[in-house]
């Protein structure tokens, strides 16, 4: 006993900093665990109320087990087996009523929920309509009412829902935004998957592909922007403005033949790659060049310049097995042409 009391004086300090120091990991616009849309918290309650139902479980079971440990304890003096004892109806037929009623209390919310929580919005006429593919290794969004689409920024409007409707163009991929709501597979049998989300204030909330899909899975994140109703009004204006030109006639044919064959940007080129208008505005660069021009202003960000001329110089160097040649080895752009390329995206920006 004594060399048990020793050991546990000895852990239970280190177990106590572990628990401290495990509290301060993650991020607020990753977590389960600060919902900021309607559907996330209502999963967060959920989790509270089948937490909280464990924990009273814990406490009774323990304080009996303490209790009958205590109270029927061997003592020296007793040298004889002590009288067994089998069967009890009443407490059979209470242990037994009791977790039926548990799992009842949880079982009602937990249905209302989900029922909820898959509500089809595409009909409602109030929400906002949101068409999402996933590709290797990115995240494409289409608003089919205001004839827009972009890539990896899923800009909406704050306390309004938006309705969801996933696609997978290649493999398996899962579209899950910790913050706002739990995940959506995208399926290769050609399913297309409805959901919802709703942002309940401003910000930027990351979200990421919940499916293992190929060696850059891990960066394929995305980012949702909730913004006031008047900021994505002026977004999707500005997002139908004719785009500004490349001035140089060198550069500007290079980036017509070279980059416009995949890539679009305002009513110009193809939608093999993701589009490009409005990249100045962005969080990132492909997902994980974090912008110093975003509003999260996290700590390792850089100018959009700076990110471009880094994913263009070497696109593979930064997501190892994306689709994208290189514009140096590939497409043989020199680093005068990839530096003015990319002083022209980034000077690609839309209003909020």
């Amino acid at each position: 006993m004594m060399k048990r009391w020793k050991a546990i004086k000895r852990l239970g300090p280190l177990f106590i900093g572990l628990s401290f120091m495990l509290s301060a990991c993650g991020r607020a616009d990753l977590s389960t665990l600060k919902p900021q849309g309607t559907v996330a918290a209502g999963q967060y309650d959920l989790m509270k109320l089948a937490i909280s139902i464990m924990i009273v479980v814990m406490l009774i079971v323990f304080s009996i087990a303490a209790y009958v440990y205590i109270k029927f304890r061997r003592k020296p003096e007793h040298k004889e087996a002590p009288k067994q004892v089998e069967g009890n109806f009443k407490l059979e037929v209470l242990w037994t009523a009791i977790p039926l009623v548990l799992v009842l209390v949880l079982a009602v919310p937990t249905i209302q929920k989900v029922f909820a929580f898959g509500e089809d919005y595409s009909a409602d006429k109030n929400a906002i309509k949101v068409k999402v593919s996933s590709h290797l290794f990115w995240w494409e969004f289409s608003y089919p009412d205001y004839g827009i689409t972009t890539a990896q920024d899923l800009i909406i409007p704050a306390n309004k829902k938006i309705s969801l409707e996933l696609k997978t163009m290649d493999v398996l991929h899962s579209f899950w935004v910790p913050s706002l709501a739990g995940k959506t597979d995208t399926n290769t049998d050609g399913t297309v998957n409805k959901t919802w989300i709703e942002a309940t204030q401003e910000g930027v909330y990351l979200g990421k592909c919940a499916e293992l899909c190929g060696p850059s899975h891990a960066f394929m994140e995305f980012k949702v922007k909730s913004v006031s109703q008047e900021s994505f009004d002026l977004w999707v204006a500005s997002m139908k403005e004719p785009v500004q030109t490349i001035e140089d006639p060198a550069i500007a044919e290079v980036f017509k033949n070279q980059c416009l064959s995949c890539h679009a940007i305002g009513e110009q080129g193809g939608s093999v790659g993701p589009n490009l208008t409005g990249i100045g505005s962005r969080e990132s660069v492909a997902s994980i060049l974090l912008n110093s021009e975003g509003s999260g202003q996290l700590k390792g960000s850089k100018p959009v310049k700076d990110n471009l001329i880094e994913w263009l110089t070497d696109p593979q160097a930064v997501k190892p097995g994306n689709k994208m040649p290189s514009p140096k080895e590939d497409l043989g752009l020199t680093d005068n042409e990839i530096k003015a390329i990319a002083e022209y995206l980034a000077n690609s920006k839309v209003s909020y």
